[in-house]
């Protein structure tokens, strides 16, 4: 019978992403950040911490082992309290996963930030957890970097109204607006006082040079208890502009319509999927006795919906395909004055004079060969823009 192969051999073998060398016997709080910081260097761009399997780093699309043994309940609970607190069991017991944002500080000048989930699973017949961390770029990424369409770029930043980023769960809603808001610090007069309710804050805005621009984030929950609550604390603090994570309930939606209505322009997302799907389930949102009166005032606030979706792109990677509408003052005077309940029809009409479909977007990109045929027929086969790609 061959010998078997000293434990130590088997470590120093191991997959091509390697594990971490420093690993404990017994994960504590104090091994938390130095082991995300390997993570990290080891271009993970996202980490995943499971109860009774190894932690993973996912490198360039594959995952790989980044811990030798399983992670333990004793380890998980390190992972939990230090990236959450202490009430983190307590939470997920309850039936609620977790979002939050955590950072680590490998000096006084630098820090690096991730996009914390946390969802309770069942391993081995016992509740567990799953940890999900997506390690976030230092700062925003710009419009260019994400080859946004210059029609959006021109109307990006209006004096006053509404502007609304919508698409599916993981489209990259929070990549845009951050680009836009940077995008704006970087214009030769800044863009002011600007209020951000996030949840979680993803990107911060240190390391953009903006001496016209002032910015503050305020996390929710954290800071303050849901985002139609952010809005109305906005309106006492005198920005010109306010950032809304989600318009996710009526109560937020109706807040922003406020906001915007008073003379600030608001930024907000809804995980809705084209131009028209996107007024429509914001005005169905209100009770049927009150939908009309509230379509016309976000008829009169709104000025750019942009919805987009994530495909995989050839030779690797993924690419933003985008639907967007200009809401001109034209456009809004001729919504205005028909019924409410005929503005899908005719936003779709008006679609291709005052925007682009989905199904134009990924026309031009199948055409370019940065799609394929497949995605290309998934994205054009709703009126609306299709149900997009992940």
């Amino acid at each position: 019978m061959a010998a078997r192969k000293p434990v130590s051999l088997l470590k120093e073998k191991d997959l091509i992403g390697g594990t971490w060398p420093d690993e404990p016997a017994r994960f504590t709080e104090n091994h938390v950040d130095d082991f995300l910081l390997w993570c990290v260097k080891k271009n993970s761009s996202d980490i995943t911490i499971q109860t009774d399997r190894p932690g993973y780093n996912e490198i360039y699309g594959t995952l790989y082992p980044s811990t030798f043994r399983p992670i333990d309940a004793a380890d998980m609970n390190a992972f939990l309290t230090k990236i959450y607190g202490p009430e983190a069991n307590a939470r997920l017991a309850s039936g609620n996963d977790l979002d939050v944002s955590y950072e680590v500080r490998p000096d006084r000048y630098n820090r690096i930030r991730f996009r914390v989930n946390i969802t309770a699973i069942l391993s081995r017949g016992r509740d567990s957890a799953q940890i999900t961390m997506r390690v976030l770029p230092s700062e925003p990424p710009t419009m260019l970097d994400l080859n946004v369409e210059p029609d959006i770029i021109n109307s990006w930043n209006p004096r006053q109204g509404m502007v609304i980023v919508t698409g599916p769960t993981g489209s990259g809603k929070s990549t845009l607006l951050a680009a836009g808001i940077r995008m704006m610090m970087e214009s030769k007069r800044g863009c002011g006082k600007v209020v951000c309710y996030e949840a979680p804050i993803e990107y911060v805005y240190d390391a953009i040079k903006s001496p016209r621009s002032l910015i503050s984030q305020t996390e929710i929950p954290r800071h303050l208890p849901d985002f139609a609550r952010g809005v109305r604390n906005a309106l006492r603090r005198k920005p010109s502009t306010i950032l809304v994570g989600e318009a996710r309930d009526r109560e937020t939606i109706a807040a922003a319509i406020e906001a915007a209505q008073t003379g600030h322009t608001v930024y907000t997302t809804t995980h809705t999927t084209g131009v028209a799907a996107t007024i429509q389930r914001m005005v169905s949102s209100f009770e049927p006795n009150e939908r009309s009166e509230r379509a016309y005032a976000l008829m009169e606030c709104v000025r750019l919906v942009v919805t987009q979706t994530l495909v995989p792109k050839v030779g690797g990677g993924r690419l933003g395909v985008r639907e967007w509408m200009r809401f001109s003052d034209d456009v809004r005077e001729k919504l205005m004055d028909m019924d409410f309940q005929e503005w899908n029809a005719e936003l779709q009409r008006m679609l291709p004079f005052y925007g682009q479909s989905m199904a134009q977007t990924a026309s031009q990109f199948f055409d370019e060969g940065k799609i394929d045929r497949q995605t290309y027929i998934r994205l054009s086969s709703s009126t609306s823009g299709g149900e997009g790609g992940e």
